[in-house]
């Protein structure tokens, strides 16, 4: 797993910005400076030159989890890319002096790339959801960007695998031979996952996109576009799963600002 940034020398937080090469730390997990066409950008480099790089896409709970655990923070702060998917990281990014660093939510990117990936002929491979959800993502993507390459799909059982079947999956995505990972398994999870198999994969990118699996098929409906952009999401997530999702706001939110005051966002160095 490496952490090798590709582009132009840095010459100012501007600058910066537009290459991805910034991070900004925020408790302690370093978050990229960047946006949705800068990350689109970065991809197609990193299919074009076979590398192999894992991507986190990182919003306040993600984050608190990360900064919570040594190996978590490790996986964060050495990923290919870890985006902003959530508002107040990008405020925190701003903070620390980074005007253009935006947010790039796990749904909306892989609707991006999926239409950049149909004309540019990317493939893709979908792991993880409940039973049913990677065949109807196929399903609807094919359906949306004609040509769009599809090279297999698995939903793993909601255990530990068996070393056996450990390398089972393995072998069936190398034979698959996708570009990109899409791993939907929900944070922590998918990045251990990731973390402990981007050595043993060939695809140049593995992504852990939380949710949006579930989005993109209908079965959880996302807030409207003026919550997202006003970082009020979580309510509007809180209000459809109040049981599962209370302690993550309930008690996530006012950790995550006390913790940001005690310890602001700032440049990595």
């Amino acid at each position: 797993m490496t952490a090798e940034m590709t582009g132009p020398p840095a010459t100012g937080h501007a600058d910066r910005a537009r290459t991805g090469d910034a991070r900004v730390d925020v408790l302690g997990i370093h978050v990229s400076v960047t946006d949705m066409d800068d990350t689109v950008d970065r991809f197609g480099k990193w299919i074009a030159n076979d590398d192999r790089q894992l991507v986190c896409v990182s919003d306040m709970n993600a984050l608190l989890h990360a900064r919570a655990d040594e190996r978590l923070t490790e996986v964060y702060n050495t990923s290919g890319l870890t985006l902003a998917d959530g508002m107040p990281l990008v405020w925190a990014g701003k903070k620390a002096g980074f005007g253009q660093m935006a947010r790039v939510c796990g749904p909306d990117l892989l609707e991006r790339v999926m239409a950049e990936a149909a004309e540019r002929g990317w493939s893709q491979y979908f792991y993880g959801g409940a039973d049913g959800v990677v065949e109807q993502l196929r399903d609807t993507f094919t359906a949306k960007h004609p040509g769009l390459k599809v090279a297999g799909v698995y939903s793993p059982p909601y255990r530990a695998l068996s070393p056996q079947e450990t390398a089972e999956v393995v072998d069936r995505i190398n034979a698959a031979a996708p570009d990109i990972v899409w791993v939907g398994l929900g944070a922590p999870k998918q990045e251990r996952w990731m973390a402990d198999h981007r050595d043993r994969l060939d695809a140049a990118i593995l992504i852990g996109v939380g949710a949006a699996f579930d989005f993109h098929t209908g079965r959880l409906d996302r807030a409207p576009v003026w919550m997202q952009k006003a970082g009020l999401e979580w309510s509007y997530r809180l209000s459809k799963e109040p049981r599962r999702l209370w302690k993550r706001y309930v008690l996530g939110i006012p950790r995550f600002c006390l913790a940001i005051l005690r310890r602001p966002p700032r440049p990595v160095s």
